[in-house]
């Protein structure tokens, strides 16, 4: 039987590396409209999202939102949103990708607790659906489908 690394090359997809944090988070870099950050990968989050205090750094034009925001013990978090974001992850790209942005205070004073360095932002079911996302947590790494 072909290793999985050989069987997703073979179908397109490309490996991008992951790190284990002190927290067992799965940890990645990412580049929102060519700029780079630290993420959470989170199959749990609905949203791929940005901290609030972090969209200037990424280039983020945000609009409000009805919708609020619940998770790691917090909950009716406003939110705002940005559309038509360049997202890169490896070789992996994606244009026009919507974020959610929310104070992720709460998240990053629980990370630095546990001896974790803060992060930018999360990546959520919903990008990781488009890129019909594997993630091999042996290796650790996430392969995403190669975009047309």
């Amino acid at each position: 039987m072909a290793s999985l690394k050989k069987f997703l090359k073979s179908k397109k997809y490309l490996r991008i590396p992951l790190t284990i944090s002190a927290t067992s988070h799965l940890e990645l870099g990412v580049q929102i409209n060519g700029v780079t950050g630290r993420f959470i990968l989170d199959t749990g989050a609905s949203n791929t999202c940005v901290a609030m205090n972090r969209a200037e750094y990424f280039g983020l034009s945000s609009e409000s939102s009805e919708v609020k925001a619940a998770g790691a013990g917090a909950m009716n978090m406003e939110t705002m949103i940005a559309k038509n974001n360049k997202i890169r992850i490896g070789d992996w790209k994606k244009k026009k990708q919507q974020v959610v942005l929310f104070d992720m205070v709460h998240v990053n004073e629980a990370l630095i607790l546990h001896d974790a360095p803060a992060v930018d932002g999360i990546i959520g079911a919903d990008l990781l659906r488009k890129a019909r996302a594997v993630i091999d947590y042996t290796a650790p790494c996430l392969y995403l489908k190669r975009s047309r």
